[in-house]
């Protein structure tokens, strides 16, 4: 199990459970797990979900990824538990209010 700190100081967890998850549904991103960290770690957006607001999705864009894709890191934020649900890889960010966007 890793633990994650966003940027916000949040300290998220990533077991090895999640991951093994994560690559079987979205096996392009076997080999991505340190962008996949760093997607957490510095963020270019982080949106809440539509559904769960305890629930937040960190984006980083990556140029080189399918020439050019969002990994997308999924989180439960809690005050009991804060932990990566899934992950996957995208062309497009979801609906959700803003909590944080690079500038």
């Amino acid at each position: 199990m890793d633990v994650i700190s966003d940027r916000f100081g949040r300290r998220i967890r990533l077991t090895d459970e999640r991951w093994s998850y994560i690559v079987h549904k979205h096996p392009i991103l076997l080999e991505l797990r340190t962008e996949f960290e760093n997607t957490i770690k510095e963020p270019e957006l982080i949106t809440s979900s539509v559904y769960d607001p305890e629930v937040l999705l960190y984006y980083r864009y990556f140029k080189e990824l399918l020439e050019g894709k969002y990994i997308v890191a999924v989180a439960k934020i809690s005050r009991d538990d804060t932990f990566v649900v899934t992950g996957y890889v995208t062309d497009r960010i979801k609906k959700g209010n803003v909590i944080w966007k690079k500038s």
